[in-house]
């Protein structure tokens, strides 16, 4: 799993993301565990589906998140540079609710297993820890930190993917 194209090493590999702020029409940064600015998140207002961007703090779109429309089961994609990158939806055959699949476009698929709903869960790539999730470390409230593991993982894919994988649960849950 490569970081996205030019990308500069990321300053930190630990990430704290504010919990219920991704409404149409909000803005928010995402920062490092040193309190800079890592992402801007922004909600896109007056779509008629739920989108968001994932900018870098030069503003530029990095990542651009959906809900897919028409799917029998709630679906979110990724996109980079106008071009599919992944989808994710709930994992069909599993005996546990909080299990989702990531399909990145490449054929690779990403496990994504824990108590999403306390911000308590993993992302693995053929059982190899890619990134945390969880309020653990934090004493921040409604805070959840998103640590990237693996040297090589795309610091603003792992971030979307904790992203929409917390918003289908709460919409499985009737939270929206």
């Amino acid at each position: 799993m490569q970081r996205y194209p030019g990308a500069q090493p990321p300053r930190s590999r630990k990430y704290l993301v504010r919990d219920r702020i991704f409404g149409i029409g909000d803005d928010y940064w995402i920062e490092d565990e040193h309190g800079q600015h890592a992402f801007l998140v922004d909600g896109k207002a007056l779509r008629l589906r739920e989108t968001f961007e994932l900018k870098d703090p030069e503003r530029r779109v990095l990542i651009t998140i959906r809900k897919k429309m028409l799917a029998l089961r709630d679906t979110m994609t990724i996109e980079r540079d106008d071009a599919a990158l992944a989808t994710i939806r709930r994992k069909r055959l599993s005996l546990l609710r909080n299990h989702y699949r990531v399909e990145l476009v490449d054929g690779t698929e990403l496990d994504v297993s824990g108590k999403i709903m306390d911000r308590e869960f993993a992302i693995e790539y053929d059982g190899e820890l890619l990134a945390e999730i969880s309020r653990r470390w934090l004493t921040v409230r409604d805070t959840y930190a998103v640590n990237v593991v693996r040297d090589d993982a795309d610091p603003a894919l792992l971030i979307a993917i904790a992203v929409c994988v917390i918003r289908l649960a709460e919409r499985e849950r009737g939270e929206d």
